[in-house]
């Protein structure tokens, strides 16, 4: 059998590192749509609102405005606001599909133009009803809006941003703006004003703290995902996803337990030789043919590919999963592979003869190696014996071969069983019995 190959850990983990920053990026460019499609919904069922009350009680929302609702006005911020916000949607969802980033610069120009909303919206009121009320009545509340969804950004410098263009905007309304018929009032308390402003501005800080939160959680779940997906891709092709569930959820823990399963051996005769008269290409493309058929039965069987060992592999049954009789699912899927190979044989100008072993018995299977590198594997005089009866396959010129406890698991079922008689195996004080199985 020939030599399996290690990746290299610092490509590996740059890799992860990439998939990480695009996986984290895709989650914000996510958020983001939300944040937008939020403000769209939010404003738009407001101005329904108020025009629809308008419609209705059109005196009582004239006494609030101290005269005629500026439905024009309104309408002239409305609408280049909603074209503003239908760019940033578009914008967002190009750069999802592309892969890329928004600037960061056209990050906070994108929050000095929609924290300016309620500005506008301030000044259009105060110019109906006077300062005073306007300040006191709901519009100031509209900041809040922006500052919450501004949580949605996962970014503590564009929260805070918007609680400081809210805050200095609302306070330069309140100490600058004073319309011609309402000059009369009294000079505005900058006190009462400036602890206002502070307290919105303090507000759009903790939007930022409670965004960084998300933000990390986001990468916390974004880290495990792509460690998991990397762990998929990188050991998927050469041992099944049961090992690769099995080894996440160990993590690094080393303990290990005692598990009766079937070990098959598997390995192509006389494939070395075959390979030296073929290019590489043709080399690897017969073997994979030939492990993609064997896999996808042991797969229906319920067995999986503990690793795979050159032109051959170690199959496992009964781990890292608990399985039902083992032994016979084994030699079910031995059964069907052989047929498949026969099929696949007729059809191909380079036959493979294949080799396979099982036995049954006890084995230490864990999560094992060093603290830089772990795999799932199995050890035990169950594995050893398995190989064994697999490298005698060329002694007795068979295909498969079985241990006398695997026989006994089979019960009737393996009534069409030959035996070899006692045979001298290599490691072994005495001779075992051995079954060739058609």
């Amino acid at each position: 059998m020939g030599p399996w190959r290690r990746s290299r850990g610092g490509e590996g983990q740059s890799t992860v590192s990439a998939d990480f920053t695009r996986e984290l990026t895709r989650e914000i460019l996510r958020t983001e749509l939300l944040r937008v499609k939020t403000i769209l919904v939010t404003l738009a069922v407001l101005l329904t609102a108020l025009l629809a009350a308008y419609a209705i009680w059109p005196q009582a929302i004239d006494r609030i405005w101290h005269g005629h609702l500026p439905i024009l006005p309104l309408a002239a911020i409305f609408a280049p606001f909603v074209l503003f916000e239908l760019s940033v949607l578009r914008i967002l969802r190009t750069r999802l599909e592309q892969g890329g980033d928004v600037p960061r610069v056209r990050r906070y120009l994108g929050v000095l133009i929609e924290t300016s909303l309620p500005t506008v919206a301030l000044y259009l009121q105060m110019k109906a009803m006077g300062p005073s009320q306007a300040l006191a009545f709901v519009v100031p509340l509209a900041y809040f809006i922006f500052i919450i969804l501004s949580t949605l950004r996962l970014d503590f410098w564009l929260s805070a941003f918007t609680g400081l263009v809210a805050a200095a905007e609302l306070f330069a309304m309140a100490m600058l703006y004073r319309p011609e018929q309402f000059a009369a009032e009294p000079a505005p308390d900058f006190a009462f004003h400036l602890v206002r402003c502070v307290v919105i501005l303090v507000c759009g800080v903790l939007a930022g703290a409670v965004g960084l939160q998300l933000r990390r959680q986001f990468e916390a779940s974004i880290m495990a995902a792509t460690a998991r997906d990397r762990i998929t891709n990188l050991f998927g092709q050469h041992v099944s996803p049961q090992v690769v569930e099995r080894l996440m959820a160990e993590g690094r823990s080393t303990d290990s337990e005692i598990r009766r399963v079937a070990v098959m051996f598997v390995d192509f005769r006389s494939f070395t030789a075959g390979a030296s008269t073929r290019t590489p290409r043709e080399v690897v493309d017969r073997l994979d043919g030939a492990f993609a058929t064997l896999v996808d039965i042991l797969d229906r069987h319920g067995g999986i590919v503990n690793k795979f060992l050159g032109d051959g592999f170690l199959a496992l049954f009964g781990a890292p999963l608990d399985a039902p009789h083992p032994a016979r699912h084994a030699v079910a899927a031995a059964r069907e592979m052989l047929e498949a190979n026969e099929r696949v044989n007729r059809e191909s100008s380079w036959p493979l003869r294949i080799g396979i072993g099982i036995h049954v018995g006890d084995v230490v299977a864990g999560n094992i190696g060093s603290a830089r590198r772990k795999e799932y594997t199995v050890i035990g005089d169950t594995v050893n014996f398995a190989a064994r009866l697999e490298a005698l396959n060329k002694e007795f010129n068979s295909q498969f071969l079985i241990s006398a406890a695997v026989l006994e698991a089979l019960g009737q079922d393996g009534g069409d069983a030959i035996s070899l008689g006692e045979v001298a195996i290599r490691g072994y004080d005495r001779p075992m019995t051995v079954w060739q199985l058609g």
